[in-house]
């Protein structure tokens, strides 16, 4: 994200990577939605951050500007990234806490895997570290937790995934996902920030 026209050509490499992206970051919003309105929210951040970038690689004058690489028809992907956010906006009514309606594997699985396609799509699968942040840690969290158990047989957290050892320190459910989704919102703004960095 933070080099001009960078293109590393994997070959066919690039099918095994482009799953990865997909099902990684499909996951890892799953391992997220453990509070009311966590996932939901973070996904907005990310979903409008990703409108943007598709908006810019979809556009030849505004990406050869910015010094993006250029990648046809992937205007249209801002409009998908948009209704995403909205869609999740409208759920987040009724998902935050308490929370009456709750996405389950179906809905997180699936916003994961959106937003992993469309970052596969505009060629910014890096990105996805950066302001999918939140599903990065939290992802993590679990996978060091686990390895840690299984290693040497302590745990690093209290529990994993992460926001859950935030409630067993103290905080309380609303806390620990407003603090998430203002964590999410800088990133969000940090990753946007990455377009005049280049």
């Amino acid at each position: 994200p933070f080099f001009k026209n960078l293109v590393v050509n994997l070959g066919l490499f690039y099918i095994l990577f482009a799953v990865i992206v997909i099902v990684g970051s499909s996951n890892a919003v799953n391992l997220t939605d453990g509070l009311d309105g966590l996932a939901v929210g973070c996904i907005i951040m990310v979903a409008l951050t990703y409108s943007v970038f598709s908006y810019i690689t979809g556009h030849a004058n505004i990406s050869s500007y910015l010094q993006i690489n250029y990648v046809p028809g992937s205007g249209e992907l801002a409009v998908f990234c948009a209704n995403i956010a909205g869609a999740a906006l409208g759920f987040l009514w009724f998902n935050a806490y308490p929370a009456q309606v709750f996405m389950g594997d179906t809905g997180s699985l699936s916003l994961g895997g959106a937003v992993g396609i469309v970052a596969v799509l505009i060629k910014k699968e890096l990105l996805l570290l950066l302001v999918g942040g939140i599903f990065v840690a939290e992802a993590l969290s679990v996978i060091l937790q686990v390895a840690s158990f299984k290693l040497r047989k302590k745990r690093i957290f209290l529990v994993a995934p992460l926001h859950h050892h935030f409630q067993l320190r103290g905080l309380s459910e609303s806390k620990v996902t407003v603090r998430f989704w203002i964590i999410a919102a800088i990133l969000a703004f940090l990753t946007l920030a990455t377009l005049k960095l280049r």
